[in-house]
């Protein structure tokens, strides 16, 4: 049995810890409301997040010093926009090492950093290469129902991806390992932007036929820019790539696509983003992965059509217009370059 932390009890914080819970470990899961973690601690549940009971086992915790008291391992799954402060915290309050694993999914605007980075710089005893990343299809409420679920963990130190492994592994939560850490991260982060699109396009009133080419066309999106960056392009045909990319592209359980949908049916954005209360990871990814492509001079129509629609109020049926309009091209082009750049090295 192992002491883990888990910091951040949103849905997908309550249910790894649930998962880690049923796994027979010391969980403690550390939110930074008192309110919310009473109530977790008292009634054992998490209403505004899941629906569902909470292992008795499991304590929740305010004080975040409190919460990674002797931990051997940490998760964290705090919004990408929170990652430097909660990272700040625990570098001047861990006082001995620790497994770093991180389930949050997004890029930073500005910086274009992945999680992983913005671990690496905040906590001065860690480096990216320490940190493990968890990703793949996982609707947060179908784990916290013990529904099949397949992940993958990935880490630059095989060692610490097979301690992650280790810890979330049971008959309901399979868990994979990668060595493709960057793969792993982008294939999580862009997805989002898709699902946004997804929403948009099933907002609009269009068909299955539309969402399968952006689906489709989306993932040529991810991996060319994912490439671009250093991932292999196998990765984004697992779990992290066309798994997450399906999981959220098509059920009313993913907030991004929830948040597309009102999009799609003539809401602002603002509005949008008020009325889900809780944080659309896609739109903060659709602004760093938009900088992306500019600085790394690849082309992304579909990203670059999501971020009109966010942030310059361009008419979401104007950008499919002009998506569909968009020059005569060879599918296999891409593709064929991408495995020809891949193998080659």
């Amino acid at each position: 049995m192992s002491k883990v932390a888990v910091l951040g009890a949103g849905s997908w914080g309550t249910a790894l810890s649930i998962v880690l819970a049923d796994n027979g470990h010391d969980v403690r899961l550390w939110t930074h409301r008192k309110e919310q973690a009473d109530v977790i601690n008292t009634k054992h549940k998490n209403e505004n997040y899941l629906d569902i009971m909470i292992p008795e086992q499991l304590i929740a915790f305010h004080d975040l010093e409190e919460a990674v008291d002797d931990v051997s391992a940490i998760v964290i799954v705090v919004p990408t926009k929170a990652i430097r402060d909660v990272c700040k915290q625990l570098d001047t309050i861990l006082k001995h090492k620790v497994t770093i694993i991180h389930a949050s999914k997004g890029i930073e605007p500005e910086s274009l950093k992945r999680v992983s980075q913005m671990i690496g710089e905040e906590m001065n005893e860690y480096t990216q290469e320490d940190v493990v990343v968890l990703s793949g299809p996982s609707h947060a409420e179908e784990v916290g129902k013990r529904q099949p679920t397949t992940v993958t963990v990935s880490s630059k130190d095989i060692k610490n991806a097979e301690l992650a492994q280790d810890l979330f592994f049971n008959e309901s939560f399979r868990v994979y390992t990668s060595p493709d850490i960057v793969g792993i991260e982008l294939g999580g982060a862009l997805k989002n932007i898709i699902a946004l699109g997804a929403g948009i396009s099933d907002g609009l009133g269009y068909g299955d036929n539309a969402k399968a080419a952006l689906i489709t066309r989306g993932l040529a999106e991810i991996t060319r820019l994912g490439t671009s960056l250093g991932a292999n392009p196998l990765t984004f045909l697992g779990l992290p790539g066309v798994g997450d990319l399906i999981v959220t592209c098509t059920s009313v359980h993913s907030r991004n696509w929830r948040a597309g949908n009102l999009l799609g049916k003539g809401q602002k954005l603002e509005e949008v983003l008020d009325q889900m209360g809780m944080v659309v990871e896609g739109v903060r990814t659709t602004k760093a992965a938009n900088q992306f492509a500019l600085k790394q001079q690849i082309e992304m129509p579909i990203t670059n059509g999501i971020y009109k629609i966010l942030f310059d109020d361009m008419n979401p049926r104007d950008v499919v217009e002009q998506l569909m309009n968009r020059t005569k091209k060879e599918e296999m082009d891409d593709l064929a370059t991408l495995l020809r750049t891949n193998y080659s090295k």
